[in-house]
C-alpha cells in the first residue's frame, strides 16, 4: 500500500513540474470582443474594438507570437464599419498574407469594399 501511494506522489509531483504549453497565437482580447459583439450588442463598439484589436497585434508582434487567424479580417471588418476603408483594404491585405488560404473570401470582401468605395 505505501509503495502504491508512494508512486502516485512521485507521479502528481513529476505532473506538477511540466511547464505550461505556450500557445501558438496570441489571443489577446480578440475572442472576448467577437463574444461581446454578438451576444452583449453596444458594449464592443468598433471604435473599442480597432483600438483593442491594435493593441493585440502590437503585443504580439512584440512577444514574438503570432497573431491569430482572423484577427486582421475583423480588424478591416471594424475600420470599414466606421468608414475607414483604406486602412481596411491593409488589413484584408494583412490577412491574406498571413494566412492565403483565405484568399478567396479575402477578396470576396475586398471586391465589395471597392464597390463601396465606388458609391
Amino acid at each position: 500500500m505505501k509503495n502504491i501511494i508512494l508512486v502516485c506522489v512521485l507521479a502528481l509531483t513529476c505532473v506538477a513540474c511540466v511547464p505550461a504549453q505556450k500557445s501558438m497565437y496570441y489571443w489577446g482580447s480578440y475572442e472576448d470582443l467577437i463574444y461581446k459583439m454578438y451576444v452583449k450588442p453596444g458594449e464592443a463598439p468598433p471604435d473599442l474594438q480597432i483600438q483593442k484589436l491594435t493593441q493585440d497585434i502590437q503585443r504580439a508582434q512584440d512577444n514574438g507570437q503570432a497573431v491569430p487567424p482572423g484577427v486582421y479580417g475583423h480588424l478591416a471588418y471594424m475600420y470599414s464599419a466606421v468608414g475607414n476603408l483604406p486602412q481596411a483594404t491593409t488589413a484584408f491585405l494583412q490577412e491574406k498574407a498571413l494566412y492565403p488560404e483565405s484568399a478567396v473570401m479575402i477578396d470576396g470582401f475586398l471586391s465589395r469594399l471597392q464597390q463601396q468605395g465606388a458609391r
